[in-house]
């Protein structure tokens, strides 16, 4: 028989429950704190529910009635420099930190709504019904509110889509040589979600003083957690990844106080992260102003026995019988709250003329429809004054990869902000390409990063440190199809940040990657991005064919407050290329392509490794082509008066790109041509792309399956016959 002994994780688990004396040595200010804080959010949160039933509410209304205590005590000590982050249902979590910081931590029972409170409520009720003077103008509503000076994060509506942010967020802090804290609220759902695994992995790896704060609530919408996991112990998830956790009753606002204390111990001094799960209950449904039981999934003994248990009912009681309060003063504060809600609906509101008895918004708070797309990106001010590339001068001879890591090297040195984060980055002389070679050794662990095989995690980790503005995080993709792992925080979080909450907060990140087509790599490893990011909201796109662009480019990139893609080709890694000596500090901003070659019967647009291919196609035919590398892809970035005098001169255009016909951003640059320049044009636009499927493993199916120069040589015949060339 085999020897066998139970092992133990040697992770403390923990259990915490008040007694009596916890409640008699609470300091009474954050005792009349909670309290004051709980009677405000649940007047709220009744408010939004009234106006959502008269349909004043355009969108979802995710209650957090019933789950008050979690968010209060959790949230009462904080420090305003602390974070906080939260889920889809996140009101109670934005207001507690907001009334945290207004208040600094002190609420008064007599005189709960002090204008700062008063204002805070009416801002956050205005952005729950889209109002211009909300937090973010209108675009958050109920489930997108920030408010970065108080330390809240914003709320999300991607299940576990903030927790990659927070880590983030907490990294920043960190490394920012603070004491301070993150706190990333999410529910049991999110608990099965990978990038929250990841991220809980990559915070104890890092040792972030980040909390994981689980509300349980039982129910993901209408399914009960115990039908989807077989161990509903979310506190047990830290076990795994060394990381200590406590389970409390999130009932009760002081039992959810003294673990956040207990873990704010362990954060603030530099251990690591800890995970707190807190029991709750939503008394009403996942969203609007009925209970569970109305739609059949939870019984009305259910929550009435939960009812039993309100955070409201047990400090109240809990204060009474210390003698801090008394009945009265408890319904005077609950009337108080009401009015305070009253008068931040009625700022809001007015009689709708048309129908009697009913309400609507005071028109004149909509925003301005012109405010829709404001602030999708910056405005390049922090471009000016930057050096022009030189003309002339000395010139050496460099390999394209080198010149990569000698750029980034000088950026380094200038700019203590930026942080480099990967997979291998940190290793193999440079990462698997070479393309850090050196940075390692020279600016050590804190700025060169290697990173696990977790993409969601560590790009989502990148955006909130991008977020905090305190460090420009430039991230490598290994490859560009891995974008697909890290799909949401890629596009749904990073590439909609700005805009989504309010257009004004920057977010300076780099994403690096390399196109590997004609390496041999098969479907999952090779794919040009281009297309998938031209059609994502928020995000700069560049793409490199010359090692003398790659400088201004990637140092554009640096310097922008946005999202930029920077896209490499394997293709041009070894190639010797000349670029200016000792040059390493001039910009090519966005706006600016570069003509190759002029010409008069065709305008060629082309980017990246395809441009040199493009020339010798040129070459070949004799067409007198006019070839434009684009250098900048997005539509806010890309030249578009340059494109246009030459289809002007033209009349006709072709399109080059080396990828799949599926993802293709020429399909998507064609489009815009024909829109924009519909009257010059002669002929359709034409366009080299690869095959339909991505390209396989075996050299001869890759080949069959990308452009190279005979294609664009096909393409450029067919043009001229179209037009009866010789």
């Amino acid at each position: 028989m085999p020897r066998t002994r139970k092992l133990e994780t040697g992770v403390e688990w923990i259990e915490l429950e008040t007694t009596p004396e916890d409640w008699r040595d609470a300091d009474p200010a954050l005792l009349t704190t909670m309290l004051v804080q709980l009677h405000l959010i649940r007047a709220f949160e009744e408010t939004v529910l009234e106006l959502a039933a008269e349909g004043l509410v355009h969108g979802p209304a995710h209650s957090s009635i019933g789950q008050e205590g979690g968010a209060v005590g959790s949230i009462a000590g904080l420090r305003s420099t602390d974070g906080v982050n939260g889920s889809h249902r996140g009101h109670h979590q934005f207001l507690a930190k907001a009334f945290t910081h207004v208040t600094g931590g002190r609420s008064d029972a007599a005189s709960p709504a002090p204008p700062a409170v008063q204002d805070v409520l009416q801002r956050t009720l205005a952005e729950i019904l889209g109002l211009a003077q909300g937090y973010c103008g209108g675009r958050g509503g109920s489930m997108h509110l920030q408010w970065l000076e108080a330390g809240a994060l914003g709320t999300n509506a991607i299940v576990g889509g903030g927790t990659p942010m927070a880590a983030g967020n907490a990294w920043a802090q960190k490394h920012a040589g603070t004491t301070d804290l993150t706190i990333n609220c999410f529910g049991d759902g999110a608990s099965q979600i990978g990038s929250v695994l990841e991220s809980m992995n990559l915070a104890a790896a890092w040792k972030l003083p980040v909390c994981f704060f689980i509300e349980n609530n039982l129910y993901a919408v209408s399914t009960r957690a115990d039908e989807v996991t077989a161990d509903t112990r979310f506190s047990v998830r830290g076990q795994g990844f060394g990381i200590p956790s406590w389970r409390v009753d999130g009932m009760d606002p002081l039992a959810v106080h003294l673990a956040m204390q207990q873990a704010s111990e362990r954060l603030r001094s530099g251990d690591g992260p800890a995970i707190i799960e807190a029991q709750v209950y939503r008394f009403f449904h996942q969203n609007g102003p009925f209970p569970g039981s109305a739609f059949g999934y939870r019984t009305k003994d259910e929550e009435a026995q939960w009812r039993t248990r309100d955070p409201l009912d047990r400090t109240a009681a809990e204060m009474i019988a210390l003698g801090l309060i008394d009945e009265d003063g408890v319904g005077a504060l609950r009337e108080r709250a009401q009015q305070a809600m009253s008068e931040a609906t009625t700022a809001l509101l007015e009689d709708d003329p048309e129908h009697e008895g009913k309400r609507r918004i005071r028109p004149g708070l909509w925003p301005d429809p012109g405010f829709v797309d404001v602030g999708i990106r910056g405005d390049l001010t922090e471009l000016a004054g930057a050096a022009s590339p030189p003309q002339g001068g000395p010139v050496v001879e460099k390999k394209f990869v080198e010149i990569v890591a000698e750029v980034m090297d000088r950026r380094m040195s200038q700019d203590e902000r930026i942080v480099v984060l990967g997979e291998d980055v940190h290793r193999l002389a440079g990462g698997t390409n070479g393309a850090t070679k050196g940075l390692a050794a020279k600016y050590g662990p804190d700025r060169v990063i290697g990173t696990p095989i977790s993409e969601s995690a560590f790009f989502g980790l990148g955006g909130g440190m991008a977020l905090d503005g305190r460090y420009r995080p430039v991230v490598e993709f290994m490859y560009p199809d891995f974008m697909w792992v890290a799909a949401d925080q890629v596009f749904n979080q990073v590439g909609k940040a700005r805009h989504m909450f309010g257009g004004t907060h920057p977010v300076p990140i780099v994403l690096r990657t390399k196109v590997a087509m004609g390496s041999g790599y098969g479907s999952q490893h090779l794919m040009d991005p281009a297309g998938i990011f031209a059609t994502s909201p928020g995000w700069r796109i560049v793409a490199p064919s010359t090692a003398a662009d790659y400088i201004g480019l990637m140092n554009a990139a640096l310097a922008l407050d946005d999202p930029v893609l920077v896209i490499e080709h394997v293709d041009l890694y070894g190639t010797p290329q000349q670029v200016p000596d000792g040059a390493l500090d001039y910009v090519i901003p966005p706006g600016t392509a570069a003509i190759r070659r002029e010409g008069s019967d065709v305008t060629v647009l082309s980017y990246l490794s395809m441009v040199s291919p493009c020339a010798e196609a040129i070459e070949q035919t004799g067409i007198d082509a006019e070839l434009i590398d684009l250098r900048w892809l997005d539509r806010a970035s890309l030249d578009w008066e340059t494109v246009g005098a030459s289809i002007r001169k033209t009349n006709a255009v072709l399109i080059v790109e080396q990828g799949a016909r599926g993802t293709s951003y020429g399909g998507w640059l064609a489009d815009e041509l024909q829109r924009r320049f519909f009257d010059w044009l002669d002929q359709p636009v034409e366009r080299v792309t690869g095959g339909e499927a991505a390209p396989s493993i075996s050299k001869v199916l890759e080949r069959a399956a990308i452009a190279r120069t005979d294609e664009v040589v096909a393409a450029l015949e067919r043009m001229r016959s179209a037009w009866g060339g010789a």
